[in-house]
């Protein structure tokens, strides 16, 4: 007994007639009566007694009925099922170090709406079919997708004896002791910053990620991408002069735009950066 004895089965017992049950199933007398027989034999049972118009239903057709009914909307179920995953569109997107969880919700947002289907695997680091990450640690064999200019600002502790003034002269730069994070790619770009105040160096970190956490604790100042700054224990402060700013976007090769999902990805951010929609390339 399978799926299409059942399908058959159900059909004739609502339509109570053979050739009807035939059409609704495209398929022809003959043969939906040798599938009938077939799933009698199979139960050893009479389930239609055969009339010169239409088919009585038997007791043991009425108890298999809702059963039957019940199968194969089961077996429904779990071919949609299956047939949605091998539907999806998969792609493996690297997250770089740095990127904040503002522009991570953000682009995951903007692939949702231009990929509803998509099969979406994140992973940190530089692997994967396209990575999150910031102009500058674009590979040389990669193209840059930028989706968003992001200005660095100055970040105090809450509790830092310069947070009540509303902005910060170069004067008052002189009494911070700062974190720097030398090894980081936007640290030569704030370099002419440092150079210009008396550089008191509190704490050194890898990563900004880690510079955000020793400000909040209270340890020193540090310069900061805006969407890295928002943290309870941080104070922004605006500058008398400029700051640089960092552009995050979309680092991948171009071999990479034959996978499907990441085909769609590109061409719905970049059409939506042309009409300047979804606040791309404007990240206040």
């Amino acid at each position: 007994m399978d799926i299409r004895h059942l399908t058959a089965f159900i059909a004739v017992f609502e339509e109570r007639n053979i050739t009807l049950a035939a059409q609704r199933l495209c398929t022809s007398q003959p043969s939906l009566s040798v599938t009938i027989r077939q799933l009698e034999q199979e139960l050893s049972t009479q389930l239609f007694v055969r009339l010169p118009r239409g088919v009585e239903i038997s007791d043991d057709a009425r108890v298999l009925y809702p059963q039957a009914r019940r199968m194969v909307a089961q077996a429904q179920v779990l071919s949609r099922q299956f047939r949605q995953r091998e539907d999806r569109l998969p792609l493996i997107l690297a997250i770089e170090a740095d990127i904040s969880s503002e522009h991570i919700a953000d682009f995951l947002r903007l692939a949702y709406a231009a990929v509803p289907q998509l099969q979406l695997s994140l992973q940190t680091g530089c692997s994967g079919d396209a990575r999150l990450a910031v102009e500058e640690l674009c590979c040389e064999d990669e193209l840059f997708l930028p989706l968003w200019d992001e200005p660095f600002v100055l970040c105090l502790p809450r509790e830092h004896s310069l947070a009540g003034q509303a902005s910060l002269t170069t004067d008052d730069l002189t009494s911070l002791d700062w974190i720097t994070c030398p090894q980081h790619s936007a640290h030569q770009r704030l370099m002419s910053l440092y150079s210009s105040t008396t550089q008191r160096t509190a704490a050194e970190a890898d990563s900004l990620h880690l510079a955000q956490q020793l400000v909040a604790a209270g340890v020193g100042a540090a310069l900061l991408p805006r969407t890295l700054a928002a943290h309870p224990g941080i104070i922004q402060r605006a500058l008398s002069m400029p700051l640089p700013s960092r552009r995050v976007g979309l680092c991948y090769a171009v071999q990479a735009l034959e996978n499907p999902a990441l085909q769609a990805l590109h061409e719905h951010l970049q059409l939506s950066a042309t009409n300047g929609h979804e606040n791309i390339h404007a990240h206040p």
